[in-house]
């Protein structure tokens, strides 16, 4: 049963580090520190020193708002393809650890999932910047970060809702990427079904 709690858990922080990396690593610093929902081992503990939780918060801060600017969050993004599957491998050690389980698998599951996150995000983010003229950026963005920290949260009071909420939202991120994709092609007046085939 705690292998199984601790993949849930790090399915759903390894989800929310793909949206926002920085998100889920304050959230579960803040909650290891002034509350007793989450006990941290070390050397994870290390994650609710006030200083450790300054500097995530300073970091989370400019990403937070160069996400918000067009141009700007392609570069957050590509930097993000190595910054977030290392947060969800973190993260799901972390888990493992709360639990007390061997991390084996449930590393690889953080990582994975994390990249596959943010890699899906990061695809549809310039489609999203030729149909609206980047005004749509700032509202996906903030969609993304309120689903990370609800993700987040959820993951260490209640793993299970927070495994399901996390398969919805690798569904959802394969969905519009698909979609937005179709969208990118047709923009370019490429069909997409003759691109598919190719």
């Amino acid at each position: 049963m705690d292998t199984v709690t601790g993949s849930f858990m790090a399915l759903g922080l390894s989800t929310a580090a793909g949206l926002n990396a920085y998100v889920p690593l304050l959230a579960v610093g803040l909650l290891s520190r002034y509350t007793d929902l989450i006990s941290l081992p070390t050397p994870w503990s290390h994650l609710g020193d006030p200083l450790v939780l300054a500097a995530i918060a300073v970091v989370g801060l400019a990403d937070f708002v160069g996400d918000k600017i067009p141009v700007v969050d392609h570069v957050l993004h590509l930097i993000g393809l190595a910054v977030a599957p290392i947060v969800g491998g973190i993260l799901a050690m972390a888990a493992a650890k709360i639990v007390n389980v061997d991390p084996g698998l449930i590393v690889v599951l953080g990582v994975v999932v994390a990249l596959a996150t943010h890699a899906g995000r990061t695809a549809a983010r310039p489609v999203s910047t030729v149909t609206t003229a980047g005004a749509g950026n700032p509202l996906l963005s903030l969609g993304e970060d309120g689903v990370s920290g609800a993700l987040s949260i959820t993951a260490v009071v209640w793993p299970a809702i927070a495994a399901v909420l996390a398969a919805l939202v690798l569904i959802a991120v394969f969905v519009v990427w698909r979609r937005w994709r179709v969208l990118g092609l047709k923009l370019q007046g490429r069909d997409p079904a003759s691109d598919r085939a190719g």
